[in-house]
């Protein structure tokens, strides 16, 4: 009968472990704010944002900078003046001074070329806080949802560590009689240890989790944080070819490559531009006493004698810098059409590998242990069939959180690649 009894629980148990709904049996108390809200708070208050911010105001300060031109020079000179003749006999002394203000004039273009260097930087700072933002926006809902994973299995692995913690203190306040009795005390001792051991490990990942999510939001390490007790919905992505074509026009880092190449072909224009000299021009006024008054007014122009060969070094330089960023460029683009594909692939198996559990399978496979741990009391199941379907259990419990966190993880980077926010993954209360 017990024979009978167990293979029966086994084939009705196993059936369910093509299973996969996400209802946990362990409630954990859902904060006032909705998961997007919690994940917009440590968004804002990462302190991290700061620095991205301080780096567009930075690009913005050097246009500014950029945009003002040059100033003028002023120029003062002074000094005594003496006056001899042809036979070394001084013929006067006198005060001599100088005075001139010249303003140096760029070649036209050339500070047009340079404003439109300054926008491509604030451009590239704007798109560093934005990528930023999404990454942190992932990252922390991930992290949210693996606090809850880590709480569940923790919850389960320590329902199930309690049943074997009751056996024992039972079989131990018996008297054993035989060596049957005895094997199975060692045995439920056993399994007891194994399961403090996994819900310790699965306490230390909760613990883990709270602490790089408080630090996301800027909040002491050891605050207490309570992740919400969500449901995962997925929807499927949209084809390949949509997927590629919005990750070229939407990808941060490959959106920055782009601005960084429209940066050096503007650099090679404007060390071209610099192979023109610079003109410096003003007014000057200079008198001496020395014998005779004598007063010189005029205008000064200057410019510098291009000898060295500098400016043919810039060119070069700068069109080694673009032929570097045309280079960098296509494999951006390479390496992120690989991305994306591997991320669609990964997140369509995994999805449809989650489609196969039941949402009822966990709960069947917790009611399966409980059952068999009541009758197993009673003597009508086997130890081997009680061992077998607490195991089962946790590992229907673990398998079913794990796989729907790796679909997270991957649907939030698909997204986070392709800049596309097709909704991968719905969560609800």
């Amino acid at each position: 009968m017990n024979s009978s009894f167990s293979r029966s629980v086994i084939l009705l148990f196993g059936v369910a472990s093509l299973a996969g709904g996400v209802s946990a049996h362990a409630e954990i108390p859902a904060p006032a704010r909705p998961l997007d809200a919690l994940v917009a708070e440590m968004v804002s208050r990462n302190p991290e944002v700061a620095f991205y911010e301080a780096e567009i105001e930075a690009a913005k300060a050097g246009r500014r900078a950029v945009a003002r031109g040059n100033d003028p020079e002023l120029s003062v000179q002074g000094g005594r003046k003496r006056v001899r003749d042809v036979a070394g006999v001084l013929a006067g002394e006198g005060n001599a001074w100088s005075v001139s203000v010249t303003q140096t004039f760029e070649w036209p273009g050339r500070l047009a070329l340079r404003k439109s260097i300054a926008n491509r930087q604030i451009e590239l700072a704007e798109l560093g806080l934005d990528r930023f933002k999404a990454a942190l926006r992932a990252r922390a809902t991930t992290l949210i949802y693996g606090l809850h994973v880590a709480a569940e299995k923790s919850a389960a692995a320590e329902e199930v560590a309690a049943r074997y913690r009751t056996l024992r203190e039972l079989f131990l306040a018996r008297d054993p009689a035989g060596i049957a009795p005895l094997l199975e005390t060692r045995v439920i001792e056993a399994q007891e240890l194994a399961l403090a051991r996994r819900a310790t490990d699965a306490d230390l990942a909760a613990k883990a989790a709270l602490v790089a999510l408080n630090q996301l939001r800027g909040a002491p390490l050891d605050a207490a944080f309570r992740a919400p007790d969500t449901a995962l919905v997925f929807h499927p992505a949209p084809s390949l070819d949509v997927l590629l074509g919005a990750a070229r026009e939407q990808n941060f880092e490959f959106r920055m490559r782009k601005v960084e190449l429209e940066q050096q072909g503007l650099a090679v224009s404007l060390a071209r531009n610099e192979r023109y000299p610079a003109v410096s021009i003003g007014p000057f006024v200079s008198q001496d006493t020395a014998g005779e008054r004598e007063t010189i007014m005029g205008l000064s122009v200057s410019v510098p004698l291009p000898l060295a060969g500098r400016s043919r070094s810039g060119i070069d330089l700068a069109e080694a810098r673009r032929r570097q960023a045309e280079a960098m460029l296509l494999v951006a683009q390479r390496e992120l059409e690989s991305e994306v594909i591997t991320a669609a692939r990964t997140f369509d198996a995994k999805r449809v590998a989650a489609a196969q559990w039941r949402p009822e399978a966990v709960k069947e496979f917790r009611d399966a242990a409980e059952l068999a741990d009541r009758h197993f009391r009673l003597g009508a199941v086997p130890l081997a069939t009680y061992l077998e379907l607490q195991d089962s259990y946790l590992e229907a419990v673990e398998a079913l959180l794990d796989t729907k966190r790796e679909l997270l993880e991957v649907g939030q980077h698909l997204q986070l690649v392709t800049g596309l926010d097709f909704n991968a993954v719905e969560m609800k209360p």
